[in-house]
């Protein structure tokens, strides 16, 4: 049986990022990206697919993000614009949802170094049970997603390139153990994410490109293990110095399945467009939606964040 993941940037993300909504600007937040998995018996793979957790979410990814989506889901990955000389330390956080990864809190700190480089921190609140493989202990074994990174400054400002490592806790990439055929318990570490995020913003155009690889980090050779490989690719044309829009692609994907009848193969892979809204302060919305494309995938998918840089 296929393992696939749901439907969903913010986002976020970051290195997971990711999941989850992705932000084009220099000012604004994405998310990144998530898993989402169900406990199986010895004999039958996890299946995560869009009709087992209703419509789908980029996440943003499981995101995982988010997994990915993120939830997204990419995931307050932009921080702070403007040029080297007047860069300050910057914090944003972001409200993301859509349909794969569910809803997903995330932020991003940026602290200057030198004139062109920032050092980068976030996190990713994973909050939809099932990415806690429905453990039903106290806190759901809920995922959760932290790392740093680092953001360059370039082409004055407009140009920002930020690798990132992030860490998972949970039970998803590394599956928890696995007792009378179920698989129990949460695992510190339980996956690294590696990821990279590329923004450009100017007067009249932006763009944003993500890429993420979730890997199992604690049982690669266990029964019970998942690999996860999440990017998206979104530019737009700035109608106003508040509003932009434009077309958003985005695809999750299955790498490595370790589980008992399980195999590899896409969990989604999306073709839209998005619309974003900015104000004075740092304050934004996105919303992104469009459908399902290629084989495998069912359903349209949606996303949502709001947030504020400050």
């Amino acid at each position: 049986m296929k393992f696939n993941i749901l439907n969903a940037a913010m986002p976020v993300v970051a290195f997971a990022a990711f999941t989850t909504p992705a932000f084009a600007s220099a000012d604004d937040a994405s998310a990144d990206v998530g898993v989402v998995s169900e406990v199986a018996s010895d004999e039958v793979a996890p299946s995560f697919s869009s009709g087992d957790f209703g419509s789908g979410y980029s996440v943003s990814p499981v995101t995982a993000q988010n997994v990915a989506a993120a939830n997204t889901y990419s995931m307050a990955q932009d921080g702070a614009g403007g040029g080297s000389s007047a860069r300050e330390s910057s914090y944003t956080v972001a409200l993301n949802q859509d349909s794969f990864f569910g809803f997903a809190p995330s932020f991003n700190g940026l602290i200057p170094i030198n004139e062109t480089m920032d050092f980068s921190f976030y996190g990713i609140f994973w909050t939809k049970p099932a990415f806690g493989l429905g453990q039903g202990n106290t806190g759901d074994d809920l995922w959760t997603e932290f790392g740093v990174g680092v953001n360059f400054n370039l082409a004055d400002g407009k140009l920002k390139v930020k690798p990132q490592l992030g860490f998972t806790n949970g039970s998803l990439l590394s599956g928890g153990e696995r007792v009378d055929g179920a698989t129990t318990g949460a695992r510190f570490l339980d996956g690294i994410v590696p990821s990279l995020t590329i923004n450009y913003s100017d007067d009249k155009f932006e763009a944003e490109y993500y890429g993420g690889y979730y890997a199992a980090l604690r049982q690669r050779n266990g029964n019970a293990s998942l690999d996860f490989a999440h990017t998206w690719l979104n530019a737009g044309y700035k109608a106003t110095s508040n509003v932009s829009f434009g077309p958003h692609y985005e695809l999750l994907y299955n790498t490595r399945n370790t589980y008992a009848g399980g195999d590899t193969g896409k969990t989604y892979e999306w073709l839209g467009g998005y619309v974003q809204f900015v104000l004075p302060k740092g304050m934004f919305a996105r919303f992104t939606g469009g459908s399902s494309i290629g084989d495998g995938d069912s359903g349209d998918f949606y996303k949502m964040s709001v947030g504020m840089s400050f």
